[in-house]
């Protein structure tokens, strides 16, 4: 059925892991790998559960009033769904981008350096140059460099949502979470956002949540499909979208349904 079960445990996956709202299974007993330096994407209608798949990747769910959590997310031979975690240098490791860009009603530079600041960084210097990298890569350096006092909410949609992740990346994850990141944005932002996720697979893992078939298959090495909180289908891209095992998977990808 093309569900993942590898054979080495991957150093981030979940195994059997079900999340419920109240007695609601949103998802249900899932095992899902994420390999280093690719990009994942997570398809299917809406309500499925992907996205709250998605957030129970660095204990999002976790603000959610009812939500309980079974099962294991496994980062490094840990079980980040431990008693004891540290949630904050958790999400420190896994960084998040929403759907809709949410910057800080702050400065493009203080947007950048945040999260660095919260972390202890205090030096003028430092923080200098980790807004700069974390811009750069971003892709959004040379464009916002001359008006990094200026109000993040001036920048254009596209901007806005690379500032996000510039934002998710000035503390050094190594895991990005991307929920529906260029849903709200116009073809050429949404090119611009799908070039750097390409880039940024070479230092990352990428889990990207879209409805968009054509994004999907363009920028994902795996692909996941979800139906009713089920995992239905995992395997690369190409193999997904080409040759899919379940003919379920196969009348999604087509437009048959959802």
């Amino acid at each position: 059925m093309g569900i993942a079960e590898p054979m080495v445990r991957e150093s981030f996956q979940t195994e059997d892991l079900s999340i419920f709202y109240g007695t609601y299974e949103a998802v249900k007993g899932i095992s899902l790998p994420f390999a280093q330096n690719t990009v994942t994407a997570l398809i299917g209608p809406s309500g499925c559960g992907k996205s709250t798949f998605l957030r129970s990747l660095n204990r999002m769910n976790d603000e959610i009033s009812g939500s309980t959590t079974k099962g294991s997310i496994w980062i490094d031979g840990v079980d980040i769904n431990a008693p004891g975690t540290d949630v904050i240098k958790l999400r420190q490791k896994i960084g998040m981008v929403w759907q809709k860009p949410n910057p800080f009603y702050k400065s493009i530079y203080e947007n950048i350096a945040f999260g660095p600041k919260y972390h202890g960084i205090k030096g003028k210097t430092a923080l200098d140059e980790i807004v700069e990298g974390s811009l750069r890569r971003a892709a959004l350096w040379d464009e916002v460099k001359d008006r990094l006092k200026d109000s993040a909410l001036a920048l254009s949609g596209g901007q806005q949502q690379r500032l996000c992740i510039a934002r998710a990346l000035s503390v050094n994850p190594q895991i990005l979470l991307l929920d529906e990141p260029a849903s709200a944005l116009d073809p050429v932002s949404t090119g611009k956002v799908e070039e750097l996720i390409k880039e940024l697979k070479e230092e990352l893992r990428i889990v990207i949540v879209t409805h968009n078939m054509q994004q999907a298959a363009r920028i994902s090495d795996y692909t996941a499909y979800f139906y009713l909180g089920s995992l239905v289908e995992y395997d690369k891209t190409e193999k997904v979208f080409s040759n899919p095992e379940n003919q379920m998977t196969q009348e999604y990808i087509m437009g048959r349904f959802g």
